[in-house]
This record gives structure tokens, sequence and C-alpha cells, in this order.
């Protein structure tokens, strides 16, 4: 295979042995001859084909598990936190209807749990009557019973028993299935609930 001449390219200053060490290096440069040429594609650089076409690494599907994940527990608390928020059972809208103790034995009212706000209280409005009216300063008051704790939930008077009962109470509690509302009598410095005088008339 023919070149470009030796002599030319490193011309006549170099020493006997540098000259010989060189002429070494451009005899095997001529016998390897010319690099191959590179396909067409390769020339023209990677195209948007070559990219889509491409395998996900290693790397990529680490990413993909990840986001995966991520939207799974997404998922998993807007679910815990609707069912938490939902009363455990108790739709809002739910009517409790309450029977009159011993204590008034004429009485009647209805419990309608109202949606809940945005601070997750949940209003309720309680109508009923047959409740008499209590002497000095003694009023009634509603109670969310859950096993042996009693929470109040707001108080009211009665004017009579001819007279009906119509007001907005509140319970402050994540409301559950099984809870139960009490009312009963107090009087001013009461310490602990009194004689109950409405209840579920399930019980």
């Amino acid at each position: 295979m023919s070149g470009p001449n030796f002599d030319e390219l490193v011309g006549q200053d170099l020493d006997a042995r540098e000259r010989d060490r060189l002429r070494a290096v451009h005899e095997q440069l001529l016998a390897a001859g010319p690099p191959p040429e590179l396909p067409p594609q390769l020339e023209r650089g990677p195209t948007l084909g070559m990219t889509l076409n491409r395998k996900p690494t290693r790397v990529s599907r680490r990413v993909a598990l990840l986001a995966a994940a991520i939207c799974a527990f997404g998922v998993a608390f807007l679910l815990g936190y609707i069912a938490g928020n939902s009363g455990g059972g108790l739709a809002r809208g739910t009517v409790l209807q309450l029977a009159g103790t011993k204590a008034a034995p004429s009485a009647l009212a209805s419990l309608k749990i109202l949606p809940a706000d945005t601070s997750g209280n949940w209003p309720m409005q309680l109508t009923g009557t047959g409740l008499p009216k209590l002497t000095g300063r003694g009023y009634y008051e509603v109670w969310l019973v859950r096993g042996k704790d009693w929470e109040p939930c707001g108080s009211f008077v009665a004017k009579g028993t001819s007279n009906g009962i119509d007001v907005t109470l509140n319970a402050p509690y994540r409301l559950r299935k099984g809870d139960r509302w009490l009312v009963t009598t107090q009087h001013r410095g009461d310490r602990k609930h009194g004689p109950v005088v409405l209840q579920p008339t399930n019980a």
C-alpha cells in the first residue's frame, strides 16, 4: 500500500536513532490501512428513533417503581382520610330516634347528624317534645357515650312539656360506629352526668 513519503513527513533533522523509531511507526500505520468508514446512521449522530427504541436502564426502572410507590401511598392516605372523617360508618344525615326514660316518660326526640364542618366538628340538630321544665338553674345536657366515656356535646333548657325543643348542638369528636347519645338533667356545679331522660329507642 502506497502512502506519503517518510522523508517528506519527518525531514532530515532527526538523529539516526529517532529516525529509525519513527520509520517503524510509519510502516505499521501503512500496513494497518485507513480506518473503516462509519455507517450513515452513525455518521449522522443519534436520532429520536434511537432514543425511543432504547431499552430502559435499571435507573429508569427504579424511578418508575418509586413513582408508583408514591402514587400508591397518596391513594392510601386519601382513602384513610375519607374513612377517618366519615363517622366510622355513621353517615351524615343519619337521624337517631330517642325515647323518654322513667324520669321523662312522655318525652320523644330525634337527633340528626349534620355534615361535618371544615374543622372536623359534627353539628347535630335535636328536635323533640315532652321534656318538662326544670326548676331553679337546671338544664339538659346531650352526651356522646363511648364505652365508659361521657363526652358533652351541648346543653339547652326546656320551657315546658307543651313546648317542643329545636336546638343545634356540636360534636367536636371523630364519630365512630357504636357511639350512643343520651340526654340528662343537670344543675349548675354538677361534676358528673345526671339522670338520663332521653336514650336511643333500641337501648
